[in-house]
C-alpha cells in the first residue's frame, strides 16, 4: 500500500489518500472502511444521453465520485472490494444523493475521510504502508568479506544493510590477520542483524552462503550471544535457518528461497505466530484457568487489574457498525499497550481468527491469576440462588 497524502486535524478528523498495490491491500482497505465514512475514488457510471433528434442512448463514463459509505462488500477469494453509498459532492453525471457502487481496484488511488481516526485504524495504515511490517522473512546472504541483510516481503526484497570488510588471505604459519579481519566482519554482520531485523515481526531468518561460512558465522554469533548474555539473539535462535547459496550477493537470495526446506518453513509464517498465541491461550485455559480469560467483560476486568500479558483480538470486532462498541474495543487495545502488554490482532480470514471468533473474538493471557472475578461470579450466582 502506498500512502500518497495524510491530512489529520488535532481532533483526529481528516483524510488519507492511498493506492492499493497488491491483493492483500484490499483486505487492509476493507478493515479501514466504516459506514458513515466518505470515500472519493474514480469509478465507471452508466449515463443516459439524449441526441439533438431526441433519441436516447447510454454511455459508460469514467468519473470521480465522493460517496457517504452505506455498505461494504468484500470478496475474500477474488480480493474485490465494493463500496455502496450516496453521492455527497456535485458531479455533472450523478445527482446529489443518488446511489452508486464503487469497485476499488489495485493501483488506482482513493481518498478516505473520517470524523475520527482511532489508533487501530492508523496502525493498520502504518502496517499496510511499511514494507517492514509485511516482511515476515529476513535473510543474511554472505560470503567471506561480503554480506547483505535483507527483508523479504510478499512483493519485494529490501536490502537493509551491506557489510564489506577486506579479509587478507591466510599466510603460511600466520593466520592471525585473517582471523581478526573475519571476526571483525562477523561482528559487523551481527550488529546489522540486531539493528535492522524486527524479531517481533520476522518469523524466520535465512542465513545463506557458499561453503561453511554460514555455519562458522552462526557459531560465532551464538557464542558471543552467550558470552554477552544477548537475550534478543538467544530467545530467537530457533528462527535462524541455514541454507546454501552460490555467493554473498543479493541475487543469490533467490536460490535460498527456492530451497524446499525453506519453502515448507516459510509457509504462512505470519499466521503461524497467531496459531501459537491461540495455542498458548488454550494451554493456559486448561492448566491455569485463572490466567486465561475470554469475553469482553472478563477481559476488561482483567485489564482494570493491569493483569493482561497478551491480548488476542479479532479484526472483525473493529468492523462493528456501532461506533460506541467499536470505540470500546479500541480503548481496550490502547489500554493494554499502555500497561506494557502485547496485542495480537487476528485476521478473521485465517483459521486461527475463526477459532478466536468462536471464543467471542477477544481473549487474554494474564500475567498473574485474577481470582477476584471468579469469586464475584460465585457470589452473584449464590445470591441469585
Amino acid at each position: 500500500m502506498l500512502l500518497v497524502r495524510k491530512d489529520l486535524e488535532k481532533d483526529n478528523a481528516g483524510q488519507v489518500t492511498l493506492i492499493p498495490e497488491e491483493p492483500e491491500d484490499m483486505w487492509h482497505t476493507y478493515n479501514l472502511l466504516q459506514v458513515g465514512d466518505s470515500l472519493r475514488a474514480s469509478t465507471i457510471r452508466k449515463v443516459q444521453t439524449e441526441s439533438a433528434t431526441g433519441s436516447v442512448g447510454s454511455n459508460r463514463i469514467r468519473t470521480t465520485l465522493t460517496l457517504c459509505v452505506e455498505a461494504i462488500d468484500f470478496d475474500s477469494q477474488a480480493c474485490q472490494l465494493r463500496v455502496k453509498g450516496t453521492n455527497i459532492q456535485e458531479n455533472e453525471y450523478v445527482k446529489m444523493g443518488a446511489y452508486h457502487t464503487i469497485e476499488l481496484e489495485p493501483n488506482r488511488q482513493f481518498t478516505l475521510a473520517k470524523k475520527q481516526w482511532d489508533s487501530v485504524v492508523l496502525e493498520r495504515i502504518e502496517q499496510a504502508c511499511d514494507p517492514a511490517w509485511s516482511a515476515d522473512v529476513a535473510a543474511v546472504v554472505m560470503q567471506e568479506g561480503l554480506a547483505h541483510v535483507c527483508l523479504v516481503t510478499p512483493s519485494m526484497t529490501l536490502t537493509r544493510a551491506k557489510v564489506e570488510v577486506n579479509i587478507p588471505r591466510k599466510r603460511k604459519g600466520n593466520c592471525s590477520q585473517h582471523d581478526r579481519a573475519l571476526e571483525r566482519f562477523y561482528e559487523q554482520v551481527v550488529q546489522a542483524i540486531q539493528r535492522h531485523i524486527n524479531f517481533e515481526v520476522v518469523k524466520c531468518v535465512l542465513v545463506a552462503s557458499p561453503g561453511f561460512v554460514r555455519e562458522q558465522f552462526c557459531d560465532y554469533m551464538f557464542q558471543q550471544a552467550v558470552k554477552t548474555d544477548n537475550k534478543l539473539l538467544l530467545e530467537n535462535r530457533s528462527k535462524f535457518l541455514q541454507v546454501h547459496s552460490s555467493s554473498g550477493h543479493k541475487y543469490a537470495l533467490k536460490e535460498a528461497l527456492c530451497d524446499p526446506a525453506v519453502t515448507s518453513r516459510l509457509s504462512d509464517t505470519k499466521a503461524a505466530g497467531e496459531v501459537k498465541a491461540l495455542d498458548d491461550f488454550y494451554k493456559m485455559l486448561q492448566h491455569e484457568p485463572d490466567r486465561a480469560f475470554y469475553g469482553l467483560k472478563h477481559v476488561e476486568k482483567a485489564n482494570e487489574a493491569m493483569a493482561i500479558d497478551t491480548l488476542l483480538i479479532s479484526d472483525e470486532l473493529f468492523r462493528h457498525q456501532d461506533v460506541a462498541t467499536r470505540a470500546r474495543y479500541v480503548k481496550l487495545v490502547d489500554s493494554v499497550r499502555e500497561n506494557m502488554g502485547t496485542v495480537r490482532i487476528f485476521s478473521s480470514l485465517h483459521v486461527s481468527g475463526e477459532q478466536l471468533g468462536q471464543l467471542t473474538g477477544v481473549a487474554a493471557i494474564l500475567r498473574f491469576p485474577v481470582a477476584e472475578l471468579s469469586d464475584q461470579e460465585d457470589e452473584s450466582s449464590s445470591e441469585e440462588d
